[in-house]
């Protein structure tokens, strides 16, 4: 569980940091804030899912 704790405090601060140089309204910073905060979890959750059937 605080695996996934540390995934979403990175993906939440990384996504703050691309949002804040990114170029746009602030509108469009925060959209494109949370689709970045989303799309790092939810990538993350894919990989971890897939990794757990590969026989190390």
């Amino acid at each position: 569980m605080i695996h996934f704790l540390y995934l979403v405090g990175f993906a939440f601060f990384v996504s703050i940091a691309f949002a804040s140089f990114s170029n746009g309204t602030t509108k469009e910073r925060v959209i494109y804030g949370v689709k970045t905060f989303l799309q790092f979890v939810v990538v993350s959750l894919a990989l971890a899912w897939l990794l757990y059937f590969i026989p190390w």
